[in-house]
């Protein structure tokens, strides 16, 4: 019997997310840029010291859909370096397709290159892939909106309900069709995985995901454990989990890196999945992502504001944090705390980047933003318009983020 194919399944870098760090000169960066690279660095050297045979990219190289070219440069650099390593495929997910479907993805670079031992999959598809310890079949699935599915379908006079039935209806067909595909394809004894960039149904939501409603259509996972496949390696959810653990094994790998206070507790790393036909052994492996710690101070009782707060950043390890802070003081409370004891005691615990320090001050008709707001960037404000509002923070970070590709002229 072979060696089992050593599989490296990551997703979701969105580098370029440039949330909560200082810049690094030095690099022509963001230090939150520098974070994500400093995880997809670990990351291939583990797959170099695991001597991998075929590596998996399950979509959303970048936070824009137009990067810019520092970003462009360092995500090449290391997928070839990847490439070298073992056969690389990348599928596009919705940030790797443009707005405009004239526009060329900029992932595309790799197959207009022609760059060895690379394929961009921009379609379904299934291929057989040569490794060192064997063949793999893979089944590509990129991500497609519902609008992509349904552009042979006459939807005038459907409802929003019926077309999202349909599109599903066509999105499960087109996954059976794959796999037979690969019935096709593969030999009796040859190893199958399915990468797919997809929203299962009633696991990952819109929010969670960046995406409006509507935008994706969703499967039943009952569809993706089709027994023809060996592994199903997933994008389109930052949130690592592990949708199935009987074969075959459907595993969404989640980032590589937090982006904002959404993920504070959420684990990041990718998979490493030791594939034979029948069998799939994986496992999680975890990276030491940025820590992000959101804290919540009450000092509107209190006679020493500034006492109470240090107190609280005590109790917690903060080297290397970034910290967003949160004080909710009385009117009185207010005029005796002192903002520069407080910076000056979080300069020397050491924080990373003190992503805001907001001061919610018990006034009937004035929420205190904690700055002057003719300091604030638009997107600064809208940051703290959705504090003023305890927007729930997965639907935080989506919109946030759609704001940033309005402002950047998208």
């Amino acid at each position: 019997m072979s060696e089992p194919i050593r599989v490296l399944h990551f997703a979701d870098v969105h580098l370029g997310a440039e949330n909560y760090g200082p810049a690094e000169p030095d690099r022509g960066v963001s230090g939150r840029v520098g974070d994500t690279l400093r995880r997809l660095d670990e990351m291939i050297d583990y797959a170099r010291a695991g001597d991998v045979d075929l590596v998996v990219f399950a979509g959303d190289a970048f936070h824009s859909r137009s990067p810019n070219p520092t970003y462009q440069r360092e995500f090449a650099e290391r997928m070839l370096a990847l490439s070298r390593l073992a056969p690389t495929v990348m599928l596009l997910g919705q940030l790797d397709r443009p707005a405009n479907p004239g526009k060329a993805s900029p992932l595309e670079i790799y197959a207009a290159l022609a760059v060895p031992n690379i394929w961009v999959a921009q379609e379904y598809q299934a291929r057989l892939i040569a490794t060192k310890r064997g063949d793999v079949l893979l089944g590509a699935v990129p991500f497609l909106s519902r609008s992509q599915l349904l552009a042979d379908v006459v939807t005038r006079g459907m409802t929003r309900e019926e077309q999202a039935a349909e599109a599903a209806r066509i999105l499960a067909e087109r996954l059976r069709a794959l796999a037979a595909r690969a019935d096709e394809l593969a030999s009796a004894d040859t190893p199958r995985l399915l990468c797919g960039r997809l929203d299962v149904d009633g696991v990952a939501s819109a929010a969670e995901q960046g995406t409006l409603p509507g935008q994706a259509a969703s499967v039943q996972l009952d569809t993706l454990a089709d027994p023809r496949w060996d592994y199903v390696a997933l994008g389109h959810s930052r949130r690592h989990q592990a949708l199935r653990a009987t074969a075959p094994p459907v595993v969404y790998s989640g980032g590589l890196e937090r982006i904002g206070f959404a993920e504070a507790q959420d684990v990041k790393g990718f998979c490493w999945v030791e594939l034979a036909r029948g069998a799939a052994d994986w496992r999680f492996v975890e990276l030491a992502a940025r820590k992000l710690l959101a804290l919540r101070v009450d000092c509107r009782e209190t006679q020493n504001p500034t006492a109470a707060v240090l107190a609280e950043l005590k109790r917690h390890e903060l080297e290397g944090v970034a910290l967003r802070l949160e004080i909710h003081l009385s009117p009185a409370s207010e005029t005796l705390l002192k903002d520069r004891v407080i910076l000056d005691e979080l300069r020397r615990a050491g924080v990373f980047h003190i992503a805001a320090i907001n001061k919610a001050v018990e006034r009937q008709h004035r929420t205190r933003l904690g700055v002057n707001p003719a300091g604030l960037t638009p997107l600064e404000l809208l940051e703290r318009y959705f504090d003023a509002r305890d927007v729930e923070a997965g639907r935080r970070e989506a919109l946030l983020r759609l704001a940033r590709e309005i402002v950047a002229g998208e």
